[in-house]
């Protein structure tokens, strides 16, 4: 039985890189999927919203964990076998994106209809109103909330363990295994997920707070 030392540590940090890059990959790929999903739930369509709709609902209504199978074990049914990495990547994203893009959704909708109806009385064309004057203040509305749901992604990260990535929760239990050291390695763990989400919980509870103050 080994010993919680610094090559344990290492091995900690290492997972907690590829946690903080899933992370990253998830995010960003969602955010540039969710976009496209907010504007098409806003579409004047109604066969648009509601094909955005469904994709919504099937993301936020099924478990994270089932994604993961499913993309992961699924796929090589059809003859595509993907390794961990590029699986759960795929499935951090489409999930990242339906739920971006309903707070995205959301927040369109919480612009003053004012502001639309002034762009529509300049003739602006559709791509020109959003780029310039609905998406601006959309954003702005949004980020605490998407701040918010950074913070869910990063701690979600830990599912990935289940398709054998090894992020920082998988690493630590691979270490717990050699040593028998449970407490002291999920507390090393616990400290490394707060350090990465407190400081993005206080920035979104800060930014709330002027959004508040400036309406």
């Amino acid at each position: 039985m080994g010993k919680f030392g610094i090559g344990e540590l290492m091995f900690l940090l290492v997972g907690l890189k590829w946690t903080v890059l899933l992370s990253l990959v998830g995010f960003i790929g969602g955010a540039v999927a969710g976009l496209p999903v907010a504007l098409a739930r806003t579409s004047h369509r109604r066969i648009v919203r509601q094909l955005a709709g469904a994709y919504i609902w099937v993301f936020q209504g099924t478990p994270l964990l089932m994604q993961l199978f499913v993309v992961y074990y699924g796929l090589a049914l059809f003859n595509f076998s993907l390794n961990a990495w590029t699986s759960v990547a795929i499935a951090f994203t489409l999930n990242a994106s339906a739920f971006l893009g309903e707070i995205w959704r959301g927040s369109i909708q919480a612009v003053p209809y004012g502001q639309t109806e002034a762009a529509n009385a300049l003739s602006l064309h559709y791509l020109v109103r959003m780029r310039d004057v609905v998406l601006p203040q959309a954003l702005r509305i949004s980020l605490p909330a998407t701040i918010g749901y950074l913070v869910q992604l990063i701690k979600g990260t830990s599912l990935a363990a289940i398709v054998g990535f090894t992020e920082l929760t998988r690493a630590g239990t691979i270490i717990s295994n050699q040593t028998f050291q449970p407490l002291i390695i999920f507390g090393v763990i616990g400290a490394m997920y707060f350090c990465l989400c407190w400081p993005l919980s206080l920035y979104g509870s800060r930014l709330e707070r002027r959004l508040a103050a400036t309406r």
